[in-house]
């Protein structure tokens, strides 16, 4: 029995597990809005909240630690510039998990992982 084993497999190994989280923290980063499976989007939430607050202290250590996970300077750039700023005077909660119901082909429970301040349309 799992008792107490935290983190969801997602049935990957844990590269392509480490892999996923980062594309999709930094699709989150990118867009502010991901459509994804409601599993995947409550385990990168946390790992793309941690990743704001790493982008809240702005200094160059912070940058290349995000820049470590990422592994993108254009979307590390866009969270230290664009990103961050939004969410300096919030003591956290940066983003939510809204969901959708299942989706057409496997009926897999489907989410949208946004940005609080997230615009549609914006």
């Amino acid at each position: 029995m799992r008792h107490h084993r935290s983190g969801r497999k997602l049935g990957r190994d844990s590269a392509h597990r480490k892999a996923l989280y980062s594309n999709l923290a930094g699709a989150l980063f990118e867009h502010g809005r991901i459509k994804t499976t409601l599993a995947k989007a409550k385990e990168v939430r946390p790992i793309a909240e941690q990743l704001i607050t790493l982008a809240r202290r702005g200094d160059v250590h912070a940058r290349r630690q995000a820049l470590a996970y990422l592994r993108s300077q254009d979307v590390v750039h866009k969270l230290f510039s664009e990103v961050a700023p939004r969410f300096m005077d919030r003591p956290g909660g940066y983003s939510r998990v809204v969901k959708l119901g299942p989706r057409q082909g496997d009926a897999a429970e489907m989410a949208y992982l946004e940005l609080v301040d997230y615009e549609p349309g914006g």
